[in-house]
């Protein structure tokens, strides 16, 4: 038996809540039931009361209400909501969570869920749910669940999809994670022009008696990878597709935010950095690449990815972030220059080839890093064997100084 939380505003979807805590109990699982409402009282009685939801955040709630402002109460009540989820996560007093809302309930549930730990059961059954919930999921595993219509009691449609909702978290909370073979981790970071490359340094890694994870490159993916450095999780990081910087700085739509490049670094992991694909911004299909970059190189990757070559100017400020950047490390690092090619369509007789926009490249990373960071030049392309062996054999012997 599991014990699940059903969290939510229960002065407005109590109603909704109760049915889905109803469910649960069906099932033959516990419910801790919490009230984050800010309105009127309660529909339905909760086991954990707003008061003490907001004595967890240290919110006077009174004086909260007392203000009427929504927003505020909304914002004040997620925080809350997420340092009490994260201490009953601690104390093992719950085993998953599910909440519905609209608008101010996803934002307060989807909030205390990303406190939570990759793996842990999370389910948002949200009106928003259709839309973008980038900005409610981050870089957790929260399972965004659409609610069709409104979530304004249970009638013939929600009624099927509250019960379906239900069942899925109370699915969640009972698999159980079959045993497997735990090895050191390492993280990576990968494009499709990148492929080659990871995937053989990969397998030496392996090997060597490592578990590789891959992350790809396309701004979420950077952030999970950092998020998730940051936690320790990691013994290396092979970040040989730092790509995400060039839409960071030029202004594509896969940038990944200004701390990409920071956890390895404030967490003293081994790792190597590789300017694989600094050569590309990343759009959407060809008319919405902004009229001010009419006049660049681009490269139809597929009718939904348009590629935009970086120049001279770009690439240099480019290594400079890349060097300043790995100048803050506080672990073993070393950067590795494959000079043939940073991709696949900037090698030799490829659409990207910039000899020019390389050099530029190449000489901020030299000029901006300080010496007592190793800098390892290889003259081959980055999906070149000799390349992804040599990004191998120098992070197993960062991770081999560092033990």
């Amino acid at each position: 038996m599991a014990t699940i939380a059903v969290l939510g505003t229960l002065d407005t979807k109590g109603v909704e809540h109760a049915f889905v805590a109803e469910c649960i109990r069906e099932r033959g699982h516990r419910v801790l039931m919490i009230d984050t409402g800010t309105g009127a009282p309660p529909t339905v009685t909760p086991d954990i009361s707003r008061e003490e939801v907001a004595a967890a955040g240290g919110v006077d709630l009174q004086a909260l209400v007392a203000r009427q402002d929504r927003g505020e109460a909304v914002t004040a009540m997620a925080g809350a909501a997420a340092q009490l989820l994260s201490r009953f996560v601690e104390e093992g007093r719950i085993d998953g969570v599910i909440s519905l809302g609209g608008g101010g309930g996803t934002a307060i549930g989807t909030a205390a869920m990303r406190a939570l730990p990759v793996g842990f059961p999370k389910l948002m059954v949200s009106t928003l749910a259709a839309g973008n919930v980038a900005p409610y999921v981050g870089t957790k595993d929260i399972v965004m669940f659409p609610s069709i219509v409104d979530v304004a009691g249970v009638n013939r449609l929600s009624r099927v999809l509250l019960t379906r909702a239900a069942g899925a978290i109370c699915g969640m909370v009972e698999m159980e994670v079959p045993e497997g073979e735990d090895r050191p981790l390492i993280a990576a970071s990968m494009f499709g022009n990148t492929t080659e490359c990871v995937n053989a340094a990969k397998a030496v890694l392996e090997d060597a008696g490592y578990e590789v994870l891959v992350f790809h490159a396309t701004g979420m993916g950077g952030r999970v990878m950092e998020g998730l450095i940051e936690t320790g999780l990691f013994a290396g990081v092979a970040d040989i597709t730092t790509t995400e910087w060039a839409d960071e700085s030029v202004g594509g739509i896969l940038g990944a935010g200004p701390t990409r490049l920071d956890a390895a670094g404030k967490t003293g992991t081994p790792a190597i950095v590789v300017p694989g694909c600094l050569d590309m911004v990343n759009f959407g299909e060809r008319a919405s690449v902004p009229e001010r970059f009419a006049r660049r190189t681009f490269y139809q990757h597929n009718p939904q990815v348009t590629l935009m070559r970086t120049t001279a100017e770009e690439s240099a400020e480019l290594g400079r972030i890349l060097a300043e950047k790995v100048n803050a490390y506080t672990g073993p690092v070393s950067v590795l220059l494959p000079l043939r090619a940073i991709s696949v369509i900037s090698a030799e007789g490829q659409p990207f080839h910039d000899p020019a926009a390389d050099a530029a490249l190449f000489a901020a990373i030299k000029a901006h890093l300080k010496p007592e960071v190793a800098l390892v030049e290889v003259d081959a392309t980055i999906n070149d064997a000799e390349f992804a062996q040599t990004c191998a054999a120098e992070l197993l012997r960062l991770m081999a100084d560092r033990a």
